[in-house]
């Protein structure tokens, strides 16, 4: 038996609802890890359903850090008004603001990096990884290893979340779409700092 202090705890971690904390818990034989692992595999599969629905409304947000003299503009969008204007969608968009001035992430997704980019990055890395005299399939598997940071480095949904180092963007933006029921997605994003 699952007591309700642990299930409000775990609710209290990842925000899910109180039904879905029960069920996750149950599944995991009251281990509280096991359980977030569960929410967050549920808050994948329901996203990636939810994907192909049209995002239509949302916030720009706006963040400004360190007296002004850094600050970052995002654009988050959802289904309708109604979630753009609830606590936890503004939540999110201030969150990702917040990430993109403290990250500095020059790209959405890894869809958004050009191509020529790729090819470049990806022959910097060969050349590097080419005098260490490493075989051929070798060589590809860390410059795969390599693009992969510049993904992590550079791709905001890809980054690792400043507020929790155990989940990217995409798990964050994730467990909203599990929460809310709506699609979300960053469509843009710009950062400012003085002198730059």
């Amino acid at each position: 038996m699952i007591s309700a202090s642990v299930v409000g705890e775990l609710r209290n971690k990842t925000g899910a609802g109180m039904m879905s904390c029960k069920e996750a818990l149950e599944a995991a034989n009251g281990d509280m890890e096991k359980a977030v692992e569960y929410l967050r595999k549920k808050g994948m599969a329901s996203a990636q359903k939810r994907a192909a629905r049209t995002v239509k409304a949302g916030v720009v947000y706006a963040y400004l850090h360190m007296e002004g003299t850094v600050g970052a503009m995002v654009e988050v969008n959802c289904e309708t008004d109604f979630v753009a204007k609830t606590d936890d969608f503004k939540e999110l968009a201030k969150d990702i603001a917040m990430q993109v001035a403290a990250m500095n992430p020059l790209y959405v997704k890894r869809e958004d990096v050009p191509a020529e980019l790729i090819e470049k990055e990806k022959a910097i890395y060969r050349d590097e990884v080419a005098k260490s005299g490493k075989p051929a399939n070798i060589v590809e598997k860390i410059v795969e290893g390599k693009l992969e940071k510049f993904f992590k480095d550079f791709c905001l949904v890809d980054q690792t979340y400043i507020k929790d180092d155990k989940m990217q963007i995409k798990d964050l933006i994730a467990q909203k779409i599990a929460k809310i029921g709506e699609n979300i997605s960053v469509k843009r994003l710009a950062r400012f700092k003085i002198g730059e």
